[in-house]
């Protein structure tokens, strides 16, 4: 852990433990029997080890533990970090994020490569690369880098900016650093100069000015660099980005336009400066027949190139593998039909097939697989605030003879339904409701018999619901009306700054209670942030079959109750934004021993509002300046006393020194 070990203090978080010695003594077999099936049928509930096998499951006490290789035996549960960091004086929302899981990620993909080309009697070999776009965070990247060393991984970048940075961190001079995106006189000087440096930079041409740019700064420097073409593929990937890909892809070469790349550098002595042909086909392939349809087209296209410019010897295939977010194993939007090996063989085995037909060597393979390194190492987590619902449970009323009429046959309604007539009193409310509404608005009810008559009407459509579950079919009316009724938990963080893709795109991510799970949840419901826009919720999950639009929950205790966001390593630190101005959360990193021992290696505190003001402009002294104006006016000009006026300024400076949400006491 060569990025972490330098850092701050170490702290061991108690271990939990399963030891049967610590339950009372007498618990019977029947209740602890019991109490295993309802854990497991809460684990299949959520899932858990459908989607989290390889790196969380759930310990006896209900809590979502590390399950990862380091920890094997051992696990540490994430509640217990929780409260680690609350001891520290860090709340929740923060992310919790696992160095160790871009280790694990890393080596499953060059073993998996490493095994396919053993098995396959592949001549050449395979190097990995870390598109930085998925995530910029300098610990993440030097992480990646350091342990990807022995693999030789390299960084994609697809700007100026990103470039600085690879040429920075990267330190192996046999790691190559792929220039992608569009590329001006500054890029493409920083790219060429970088080989006098003895770097395998790779420039990636996407256009025919982009081509005569770079042959122009190469005469001027004296520099031959390294030249990628990226084609443009009939194949397309699948899933949410398959528009990305195929021939009306937003970039490429079309083969017309590839042909006339060669002659030019022909033309001008440089055809032995090609060295890479690159393609991608989209992020997120659900399909592995679009990953071997793509590979083939563009091998088939890597040999004939070859035979026309013999210094050709890199074939990048881009990215594309994809995370099973929802465990369901299929092609599904959210998932993937294949594993990390049968992504590798595929590759490999279709690559080699292609070149033994066309009689040329085998090219070096490149992949540049963000999502699957960065994805699984990142866990947000929050608390939630409270609970809303339409139906307030049970309704007592007293002298319901004195109530109106309408509201006397509501209540009726409510405490008559049963299961063998709650649909035709659903429908019966659904009028009454109507005639009710319309009694108020004509001034014949009063404002309180108007809200007794709404508690009578969701009570009734509560009811109905519970009922309609019991039956063999569950009616279409009621499955719409159990989603209006889903409860609202109000949770504390930000769809649009944590998880923008869940909002942008409907990315599903898996959202489990981190604890608590030994209970059967008893109650759904969606989640809406403390954002005050409407689009400010989550209300699609994760299910083997289906996508739900609510989850299951607990009730709250008065206790703090933590859910977690898993797999938002990928893409959602570089994307987020400041609605309403909430910040960036607190980042834990978090390594393990293997003994029960979780070290806390750093700690990056979140955004304080004064951060988060400044990067609109809003400078601390300026505002405290005029904030003191203003208590200032208030004292002369209306009667404020000094003492609340100085009381208001020590709560106002407070306030631009705290955390953007809210803080748990």
């Amino acid at each position: 852990m060569k990025a972490l070990k330098d850092n701050v203090r170490f702290a061991k978080v108690s271990r939990l433990t399963t030891n049967s010695s610590e339950k009372p003594k007498r618990l019977s077999a029947v209740r602890a029997s019991n109490s295993r099936n309802a854990l497991e049928e809460t684990i299949d509930l959520y899932g858990v080890r459908n989607w989290g096998g390889e790196y969380f499951d759930v310990n006896p006490n209900g809590e979502v533990v590390l399950a990862f290789e380091a920890t094997r035996g051992t696990p540490v549960s994430l509640k217990s970090i929780v409260d680690e960091l609350r001891k520290r004086g860090i709340s929740t929302p923060v992310v919790l994020r696992f160095p160790q899981l871009l280790d694990y990620q890393i080596k499953k993909l060059a073993g998996a490569f490493k095994s396919a080309i053993q098995e396959f009697d592949y001549q050449r070999e395979y190097t990995p690369v870390y598109p930085i776009k998925v995530n910029q965070k300098k610990e993440i990247v030097q992480e990646i880098l350091d342990f990807g060393e022995r693999y030789n991984l390299g960084i994609e970048v697809g700007s100026k900016a990103e470039l600085t940075v690879a040429m920075a961190l990267s330190k192996n001079p046999e790691s190559p650093i792929i220039c992608n995106g569009v590329k001006d006189d500054a890029y493409l000087r920083l790219a060429l100069l970088s080989r006098h440096m003895g770097r395998r930079v790779f420039v990636v041409l996407e256009s025919l000015f982009e081509l005569r740019l770079l042959l122009d700064l190469s005469k001027k420097l004296k520099v031959r660099p390294m030249i990628g073409l990226r084609l443009k593929l009939s194949a397309r990937g699948s899933g949410k980005w398959e528009k990305s890909s195929g021939d009306l892809s937003k970039f490429g070469f079309t083969t017309t336009d590839l042909l006339k790349c060669i002659e030019i550098l022909s033309g001008e002595g440089l055809s032995d400066c090609l060295a890479l042909l690159h393609f991608h086909i989209g992020s997120q392939v659900t399909d592995i027949k679009r990953v071997k349809y793509a590979v083939k087209e563009a091998a088939r296209t890597y040999a004939k190139l070859r035979k026309m410019c013999p210094s050709l010897d890199y074939l990048d295939v881009g990215g594309g593998l994809g995370l099973d977010y929802d465990g369901s194993k299929t092609a599904s939007e959210s998932s993937v039909n294949y594993s990390v090996q049968e992504y590798a063989n595929d590759i490999v085995y279709s690559i080699k097939e292609v070149c033994e037909n066309e009689d040329v060597r085998e090219p070096i393979i490149i992949t540049e697989n963000g999502r699957m390194v960065a994805g699984p190492h990142a866990v947000l987590l929050f608390n939630v605030v409270n609970e809303l619902s339409l139906s307030n449970g049970q309704i007592r009323v007293s002298n319901i003879e004195t109530k109106p009429q309408v509201i006397q046959e509501m209540h009726d309604l409510y405490t008559r339904i049963n299961g063998k007539n709650y649909r035709e009193y659903y429908h019966d409310v659904v009028d009454q409701r109507d005639e009710m509404f319309s009694l108020f608005n004509l001034g014949y009810l009063s404002l309180e018999d108007r809200g007794l008559g709404q508690e009578l009407f969701w009570g009734v459509c509560e009811r109905a619901i519970k009922y309609a579950k019991m039956a063999k079919h569950m009616p279409e009316e009621f499955e719409d009306l159990e989603r209006r009724l889903s409860r609202k938990f109000i949770c504390n963080f930000s769809v649009f700054q944590s998880i923008p893709d869940s909002w942008a795109i409907d990315q599903l991510f898996p959202i489990v209670p981190i604890h608590r799970l030994d209970e059967a949840p008893d109650r759904t419901g969606y989640l809406a942030d403390l954002t005050c826009d409407s689009d400010g919720k989550v209300d699609n999950f994760i299910d083997l079959r289906d996508v739900k639009e609510s989850l299951e929950l607990h009730a709250l205790n008065g206790e703090p109750y933590y859910l977690g966001v898993f797999f938002t390593g990928a893409y959602q630190d570089v994307m987020g934004d400041y609605h309403n101005l909430f910040g960036q959360v607190h980042d834990a990193f978090v390594v393990v021993d293997g003994k029960g021992n979780c070290l806390i290696t750093k700690i990056i505190p979140g955004h304080k509002i004064e951060g988060v003001l400044k990067v609109f402009g809003y400078e601390r002294d300026e505002l405290l300046s005029e904030f003191r104006g203003r208590v200032g006016e208030g004292v002369s000009r209306e009667g404020l006393k000094p003492e609340w006026g100085s009381h208001l300024m020590r709560e106002y400076e407070a306030a631009l020194g705290s955390y953007t949400y809210l803080t748990l006491e």
